[in-house]
């Protein structure tokens, strides 16, 4: 992969040696589903919960590199508000503790929750937007737990993600996919391309 400046504050590159030895262990573990060359450092400036630009960081697979700049490029400069966006493993890998405070992230070499099926953040091709306010709903059980109170979409509240967001017109016009329309269970914070 080569190193892709989208515009000022977001760039691309292979995945950068500290990235590497941070990742080993947390978010990657040895595999037969992707291998590290296949994943991308991405840096990109958002819009924090405070109205301040904050310098993000985010791993995807290389092959949707580019897109991913430049739904976050339009998001920034649309004022479009994200609280935070470090990688999962500054939260040791742990899914819940990562959502639990409002982290967006991609990369995490995992099962899908309560399942044995591997995620599609295990591939870099799944992205989580402000997960606390747009949390993942199966049964009774909501994920992260003290995102209960965003369980109820009816409510008008900031930050919510549905047809009318900015967030996910960007992510549909690339051709993304919503958890929040699925039917069995919702997964409001949850994008991804297959």
């Amino acid at each position: 992969m080569e190193f892709i400046t989208y515009e000022e504050g977001f760039t691309a590159e292979p995945l950068p040696e500290e990235i590497k030895e941070m990742m080993i262990g947390k978010s990657f573990h040895e595999n037969k589903d992707v291998g590290l060359d296949e994943l991308a450092y991405l840096k990109m400036k958002h819009v924090g919960f405070d109205g301040q630009t904050k310098q993000g960081e985010m791993v995807v697979h290389y092959s949707l590199a580019r897109e991913v700049l430049e739904i976050f490029c339009e998001l920034y400069n649309a004022g479009y508000q994200i609280e935070k966006m470090h990688l999962v493993d500054r939260y040791d890998a742990d899914d819940e503790r990562s959502m639990a405070d409002n982290n967006s992230s991609a990369f995490n070499y995992r099962v899908v929750a309560d399942t044995d099926i591997v995620s599609m953040h295990a591939y870099g091709r799944a992205i989580d937007i402000n997960p606390l306010i747009n949390p993942y709903i199966v049964g009774e059980k909501v994920m992260p737990a003290n995102g209960a109170e965003y369980a109820n979409r009816k409510g008008k509240f900031p930050h919510k993600i549905d047809h009318d967001d900015l967030c996910y017109k960007l992510f549909k016009s690339k051709g993304w996919t919503w958890g929040g329309d699925w039917k069995t269970q919702k997964d409001y914070q949850h994008f991804y391309k297959t």
